[in-house]
C-alpha cells in the first residue's frame, strides 16, 4: 500500500475524531482535480476546482465519509464536436475502515492508514460514473455531414448528388425509351422485290 503523504490535498487526518464513535465534524475544502478525472470525451480538467462538503463521522468500523463534491466537466459533442460544458454535482458516502477490520476477502473496502484518509478514489469512483457516456451539445443536434464534415445546423438544407456519372449514359437511355412498351418502327422496307412486294 503507497504511503499517504500529509500534504495531498485529498489526505485527511481523523485524529480529531479519536475513534469515538458518535464523533464528526464537517470539511470543506477545494482542491484541484486529479489527472484522467472523466472518459475520452469528457472530463473535469486536472488542477480545476472541486468543492467538497463533507461530513466525516466515527463509527464503529472505521470513519465514514459523506457529503457532496461539486465542479465543472467539459469535453466535445460527440455528433458535432462542439465544446460542451456539464455541471458536476454528485453524492459521496464511503466508509474507510480501521487498519485490520476490513474482511480479508473484501478487496472493494478502503482502509485508514494510521489516521489518515485519501479521498482521491472515493471522488474518482463518484465523478466519473455520473458523467455522460454520449455528451451532446443540444438533444436535437444534427451532427455533422458524413460525406464532407460540414455542421448541419449551420446549413439545415444540406445536401448531395449522389448519382454515380457512369450511369449517366444508362439513364438517359431509360429516358428515351417508350413507356407504353411500343418500339419505333422502321419505315423503309428491306424486304427483296417481287409480286408479293411491289416497291413504289
Amino acid at each position: 500500500m503507497e504511503h499517504l503523504d500529509v500534504r495531498s490535498p485529498y489526505v485527511v487526518d481523523t485524529r480529531e475524531l479519536g475513534r469515538r464513535p458518535g464523533l464528526s465534524r464537517p470539511l470543506h475544502r477545494t482542491v484541484p482535480a486529479p489527472a484522467d478525472l472523466g472518459t475520452e470525451v469528457i472530463g473535469v480538467p486536472e488542477g480545476s476546482d472541486l468543492r467538497l462538503e463533507l461530513l466525516l463521522e466515527s463509527v464503529v468500523e472505521g470513519v465514514l465519509v459523506s457529503g457532496d463534491v461539486h465542479g465543472e466537466a467539459v469535453g466535445e459533442c460527440v455528433r458535432c464536436l462542439d465544446p460542451v460544458q456539464r455541471s458536476v454535482d454528485v453524492r459521496v458516502q464511503e466508509l474507510y475502515a480501521y487498519p485490520g477490520a476490513a474482511a480479508a476477502d473484501d478487496e472493494d473496502l478502503l482502509e485508514l492508514q494510521g489516521d489518515l484518509l485519501d479521498l482521491e478514489p472515493v471522488l474518482r469512483d463518484a465523478v466519473v460514473p455520473s458523467l455522460p457516456f454520449q455528451p451532446v451539445c443540444t438533444v436535437d443536434c444534427p451532427g455533422l455531414c458524413s460525406q464532407c464534415g460540414v455542421r448541419l445546423v449551420d446549413d439545415p438544407l444540406h445536401d448531395h448528388d449522389d448519382s454515380d456519372p457512369r450511369w449517366a449514359a444508362l439513364r438517359q437511355l431509360a429516358a428515351s425509351t417508350p413507356t407504353d412498351g411500343s418500339t419505333s418502327q422502321n419505315t423503309t422496307d428491306e424486304r427483296p422485290a417481287g409480286p408479293d412486294n411491289p416497291r413504289s
